[in-house]
C-alpha cells in the first residue's frame, strides 16, 4: 500500500506545481518558465539526496538522465501544443498517453500486479481524460500536427515515468539528481541556441520557485514510489495529476467544474481504492 500513497502524494503535489507553473507562464515565456524553475529547484532537490543518499550505480545514473530528458522534451513539446489554445485536446490526449506508456511496459516487465489493481489503474486512465477535459474544445481549429505533438508529449512523460522506475532502491535519490542536471543543462542549451531571454518578472519567478520546488518533491515521491510497486500500478496513480490541477483551480480561481470532470474526480477516487487492493 505505501507505494499506492506515496504515488497519490506524488500526484497531488505535480498538479499543484503544474498549477504554479502555469501562472508562471501566463507572464513569462513557457520555455524561460520550465528552465529558471528548474534551477530553482536544485536546493531542494540537494536536500533530498542528503536525506536519502543511497548508493547509485552508473545504471541508475543514466535512467536518472535519461528520465531527465525525456521530461523536458515533454514539457517543451507540451507548452508548444498548449499555445495553439486548444487546451480540451492537448491536454487529455498528453496525460492519457502519459499513463498507458509506463502501464504498458510494466505489464511487459513485471509479474502482473493482479486483477483489480490492474482495473484501478485503468480506470485511473480514463479519469485522468475526463478530469483533463476543459470547456474550450470546438473553439480552435485542431490540426493533425497539433495531436500527433501532443501524443508525442505524453510519450516523452510516459517514458519519464518509466525511465525513472527503473532506478534500483539503493541508489537514493541520486538518480532524480542526475536528471534533474542534465534537463537543466539541456534547457540552458536552448535558451542560448534561441536567444530567449532568461529573466522573469517578480510575480513569475515567485510562481516559478513554487512550481519547481514543487516538481522535484512530486518527482522524490514518485522515484521512492516506482522502485518499491509495481511500474504500471504507481505510474498510472502518479499520473492523476491533473485532478489536483482542477482542485485548485476551483479553489483559487473560483473555476466551475463541468459534470464530466466531477464524474473524472469519482473516478480517480474509486481508481486509488482499486489499486490499494
Amino acid at each position: 500500500m505505501t507505494p499506492i500513497v506515496l504515488a497519490a502524494l506524488s500526484a497531488l503535489i505535480w498538479g499543484t506545481a503544474d498549477y504554479s507553473g502555469g501562472r508562471a507562464s501566463q507572464r513569462a515565456h513557457p520555455l524561460a518558465v520550465t528552465v529558471i524553475s528548474q534551477v530553482l529547484c536544485l536546493p531542494t532537490l540537494a536536500l533530498c539526496v542528503i536525506l536519502l543518499p543511497g548508493t547509485p550505480t552508473a545504471a541508475d545514473l543514466v535512467w536518472g538522465a535519461s528520465s531527465g530528458l525525456a521530461g523536458f522534451v515533454g514539457i517543451v513539446l507540451l507548452y508548444r501544443a498548449l499555445a495553439s489554445g486548444a487546451m480540451a485536446v492537448v491536454a487529455p490526449l498528453a496525460a492519457v498517453t502519459a499513463a498507458i506508456v509506463p502501464i504498458g511496459v510494466g505489464l511487459v516487465m513485471d509479474r502482473s500486479p493482479g486483477t483489480v489493481a490492474l482495473g484501478g489503474a485503468g480506470l485511473a486512465v480514463v479519469a485522468i481524460g475526463l478530469v483533463s477535459l476543459t470547456p474550450q474544445a470546438g473553439r480552435t481549429a485542431v490540426s493533425p500536427r497539433l495531436i500527433v505533438m501532443s501524443l508525442v508529449a505524453g510519450v516523452f512523460f510516459g517514458h519519464f515515468f518509466t525511465l525513472l522506475g527503473q532506478s534500483s532502491e539503493e541508489a537514493g535519490m541520486w538518480p532524480l539528481a542526475a536528471g534533474r542536471l542534465t534537463s537543466v543543462a539541456v534547457g540552458a542549451a536552448i535558451l542560448l541556441g534561441t536567444r530567449t531571454a532568461a529573466r522573469l518578472p517578480r510575480p513569475a519567478l515567485g510562481w516559478a520557485a513554487v512550481a519547481g520546488t514543487l516538481e522535484i518533491i512530486a518527482n522524490a515521491f514518485y522515484l521512492a514510489a516506482a522502485v518499491r510497486g509495481h511500474l504500471s500500478i504507481v505510474a498510472a496513480i502518479a499520473a492523476l495529476y491533473p485532478a489536483s490541477t482542477v482542485l485548485l483551480a476551483l479553489a483559487v480561481d473560483r473555476e466551475r467544474l463541468r459534470p464530466v470532470q466531477i464524474a473524472g474526480l469519482g473516478l480517480a477516487a474509486t481508481a486509488l481504492v482499486l489499486a490499494t487492493t
